[in-house]
């Protein structure tokens, strides 16, 4: 069965605790924790001993588990990495998310990421967990061809592709398409919709699976039809302190709705 959670970077603007409780409500079998410095720190690596057993209560009690945890563009970061790895293992977090960092058409930076998830990638499974990478708008891994140029060089089996549509989406490609391209080494999915091609997703309320323009149900099936068995993620940005927990919580609850009815039809529900 496919899993499907919620990175806790929807709510930002609230603790953990509140955000573990209304991913459950909404009928959510887990989450991603948001340690992403500067946007939001759920889980804070500085503080990760203090937090673990409490961050674990939390989870147990709500009935989740952690799917993942998110760490933003910090693979240049060695030190930062390592923690990621020790709190993973420790809390039990098994996959670790990362972007690939460096600029879209800079073949150094490219070459330079890859390097890196070569490198930290081994690092990775020393401490039993699994770095992903995803194709990430502006950044130096970005599109369809640059991920396969990744995959081609890193070979750890500790690494994997997060691969995110709505990303993929706006680099003017079809992620139903392009997903077929990459699914043998896709470990994890971070997943919403989006209205148009812009560089931004929009509005929280439009990357709820299922408003915007992406092919969610022909992209699922794909992932389905490859014998995918990993977690599903939704990740939404750009909420605000004056969004309600009501506002975070319905989005969170009517992705759900729409992407557990998608797998269930396709039998991984």
């Amino acid at each position: 069965m496919i899993k499907l959670g919620v990175n806790s970077v929807l709510f930002k603007f609230f603790d953990f605790a509140t955000a573990a409780k209304h991913i459950a409500l909404a009928g959510y079998d887990g989450v991603e924790i948001s340690a992403i410095k500067g946007m939001c720190e759920h889980l804070e690596l500085e503080n990760w001993k203090q937090q673990a057993s409490e961050l674990r209560s939390i989870v147990n009690d709500n009935g989740l588990s952690f799917l993942a945890m998110e760490l933003g563009a910090k693979l240049g970061n060695e030190d930062w990495l390592l923690k990621a790895f020790e709190a993973g293992a420790e809390i039990g977090i098994p996959v670790i998310n990362v972007g690939p960092g460096g600029k879209t058409g800079v073949e150094e930076d490219l070459q330079r990421s890859i390097e890196l998830l070569n490198s930290m990638s081994e690092k990775a499974a020393q401490f039993g967990v699994t770095l992903c990478v995803k194709a990430h708008i502006g950044q130096a891994i970005d599109n369809t061809p640059t991920t396969l140029a990744a995959m081609e060089k890193v070979t750890s089996p500790a690494f994997g592709i997060d691969m995110d549509p709505s990303h993929i989406f706006r680099a003017n490609e079809n992620p139903e398409e392009a997903i077929k391209q990459v699914v043998s080494r896709v470990k994890h999915v971070h997943i919403r919709d989006c209205k148009g091609r812009n560089a931004g997703p929009g509005p929280i309320e439009d990357q709820a699976c299922g408003r915007g323009d992406i092919n969610l149900d022909a992209y699922c099936k794909v992932l389905v039809d490859s014998g995918y068995n990993g977690p599903i993620n939704l990740e939404v940005i750009g909420s605000k302190e004056d969004h309600s927990l009501a506002q975070v919580s319905i989005v969170a609850a009517e992705a759900y709705g729409y992407l557990n009815a998608i797998l269930k039809r396709y039998g991984a529900r």
